[in-house]
């Protein structure tokens, strides 16, 4: 394909409004320096797109290194959303358009671009200085190595001035406004109404800084007022997509992070308890405690502790004195917090864990995804300390598992760790709000009855303990990491003792597979040449994978986890029905181990740890291969 790059950008787009496209489905990743607002910028496209009605999957993508010197690689940050007329279960393979406001972004984004696809650059930024610190030889605009790709050079910088100059913002604060010219021009370009982005610019800054509320405004209007004015070449146009065809209700984009703090507020509700929220500050799971931070008036306290330890140890306390203790972190977070894990282990309260996974080992890279913390959820606490482990498929989806880790965990009397990643924290989907009046109430009752009261008697069918709030009259009694005597919950040092403590709380979590749903097939038959199973947030590849594979009649079925210990009654038998079972994960093959380790059966591993989430077509390569095996 010949290029189509212009040495001017007016010169490419000056003129008309070309006519219209409509398409069911578009891929655009914006992409910038970290303080070019790309995040913000991706935020405000994807709140319009949704406000246009149409289904949608984003991914926000941060650079790992807090202060990258700026113009580099190491600083990239971009924003990925995938938005159509149907389903949108992920955040798209290959990007349709990209937006590169630097050489480095476009560096570090360009191999991601279908072949075809448009490229539109600030060649403002294209300065020699700029192009050789992104790691270029030569000006990428300039040399034809950008061939195979539709790029349009726009001065962004020089236009972004041009719009604000009628502002009193000086130059420095100018440039800081071409992300809105970006979006703008975007906006334009998808049909995108940008009335909400103008009314949440002059929200955020009209009253305490007017002038930056004026220029980025400004900014908005020019990029939009471009896309109209300019006159496109034959092969750019504007799109339409019809909005997508969804359930009647009432919706709203969440996240991952404020899906699984409102899921955890309402499983609160539903049990009747208030919520200690203790934690310590790690990316990517800060979030759910500032969210937590500013729902006070629903009964949730919240406490930034000094270190991870001191939080986990917080969260028990508050757990002992009858709130619900939450406690939240990142792998890294997490080892640390596992001896005191044991210790609610080894009590029997109730506590609920959000470990967000992230790439490690050890500091890793904090701001991308994978799902490594399986074995470290499972199994990573000394001797035997089983507890719940739960895991979320999806932004939305994190609510309902949030309601499900409050309920297992009270009624139980038993830690529950909420297993969430990176992608799934940030991205951003659409949220049918549910009834709160339809959503079913599993009231706690607190021991208050003190004849035959023993604090570790056990319930014969959940074999959950007496829950009791400290200062209960005639229910005084200690709690601690010392072994304690079934019954009377004395220090106990007896050996058949602690075979029978031990077998209790193996037996608990165990016995929770006759309160959990059995496993179901998500897509496809029963039985079969082959189940793809997956767990959190390889639902969406995974889904479509196999969509497009049963669509060439193979016999492929899809079968996705939410219940990790215990594992449903029935997942054995229903594998072992699958001539091959394979289990993409980002991870080296963990959840592929217990399943083998479990029910002895062939299971085949499918790894991915580059710290980016499965693309369909890796997961359809996949299972090609596993079929012609």
């Amino acid at each position: 394909m010949e290029s189509c790059v212009s040495s001017d950008g007016n010169a490419a787009l000056k003129a008309a409004e070309s006519r219209r496209e409509e398409v069911d489905s578009v891929v655009v990743r914006f992409a910038g320096d970290s303080g070019d607002g790309i995040q913000l910028t991706g935020g405000r496209f994807a709140e319009t797109t949704a406000i246009a009605g149409q289904d949608l999957e984003t991914f926000p993508d941060f650079p790992a290194e807090i202060r990258a010197p700026i113009g580099t690689p190491y600083g990239v940050s971009a924003f990925q959303i995938n938005f159509g007329s149907g389903v949108i279960m992920t955040a798209g393979d290959a990007p349709d358009a990209l937006v590169a406001l630097n050489p480095a972004a476009l560096i570090v984004n360009l191999e991601e671009i279908k072949p075809g696809g448009l490229v539109i650059v600030d060649s403002g930024s294209f300065s020699d200085k700029n192009v050789q610190k992104a790691g270029y030889d030569s000006n990428p605009l300039e040399d034809g190595s950008l061939e195979k790709y539709r790029v349009f050079p726009i001065d962004i910088s020089r236009l972004t001035l041009e719009a604000v100059s009628e502002t009193e913002v000086n130059k420095r604060d100018g440039l800081r406004c071409k992300n809105m010219w970006t979006l703008g021009l975007i906006s334009w370009m998808y049909d995108r109404d940008i009335g909400p982005t103008i009314e949440f610019l002059e929200g955020k800054f009209a009253k305490k800084l007017p002038e930056v509320a004026k220029a980025n405004i400004a900014a908005v209007k020019a990029g939009h007022a471009f896309g109209e004015t300019a006159e496109m070449p034959d092969d750019v146009r504007g799109f339409t997509i019809k909005p997508a065809d969804f359930a009647p209700g009432v919706y709203r984009t969440v996240t991952g992070t404020e899906a699984t703090s409102w899921g955890l507020v309402a499983g609160a509700q539903l049990a009747g308890l208030k919520i200690a929220m203790c934690s310590y500050p790690i990316t990517p799971a800060s979030g759910i405690l500032h969210v937590l931070s500013r729902l006070k008036a629903y009964d949730v306290t919240t406490f930034q502790a000094e270190d991870e330890i001191a939080a986990v140890c917080a969260a028990i306390g508050a757990s002992y004195g009858g709130a619900l203790g939450v406690t939240s972190s990142s792998g890294p977070g997490i080892a640390l917090k596992t001896e005191a894990i044991g210790l609610a282990v080894a009590t029997e309260l109730p506590l609920i864990v959000v470990n967000t996974q992230r790439a490690g080992p050890s500091t890793g890279m904090p701001t991308k995804t994978e799902q490594s913390d399986l074995y470290l959820s499972v199994y990573g606490r000394n001797a035997d300390a089983p507890l719940v482990v739960l895991a979320a498929h999806s932004s939305a989806d994190s609510f309902d598992v949030a309601i499900e880790a409050v309920r297992l965990a009270t009624k139980y009397m038993t830690p529950v760790m909420l297993l969430s990643d990176t992608y799934i924290a940030n991205a951003a989907e659409p949220w049918l709000v549910p009834n709160a009046d339809q959503l079913t109430p599993f009231k706690v009752e607190f021991r208050t009855e003190a004849d035959g009261f023993q604090p570790f008697m056990h319930d014969p069918k959940t074999l959950a303990r007496p829950w009791v709030k400290p200062g209960t009259a005639g229910l005084e009694h200690r709690i601690g990491g010392l072994e304690r005597a079934a019954g009377s919950g004395n220090v106990s040092n007896d050996p058949g003792n602690h075979q029978r403590m031990t077998d209790i709380r193996f037996n608990k979590i165990a016995g929770i597979a006759d309160d959990i749903p059995l496993q179901e097939v998500e897509a496809g038959a029963d039985s079969g040449q082959i189940a793809v199973v997956g767990w959190g947030s390889t639902y969406g590849p995974i889904s479509r994978a196999v969509g497009h594979l049963r669509h060439e009649g193979k016999a492929v079925s899809h079968i996705h986890l939410r219940y990790i210990n215990p594992l449903a009654k029935n997942l054995g038998e229903l594998l072992a029905r699958f001539d091959k079972v394979l289990v993409p994960e980002m991870n080296m093959g963990q959840l592929s181990t217990i399943l083998r380790d479990r029910y002895l059966l062939p299971i085949e591993s499918l790894s991915k740890v580059t710290g980016k989430p499965f693309r369909i077509i890796e997961i359809e390569d996949g299972i090609r291969a596993a079929l012609e095996k």
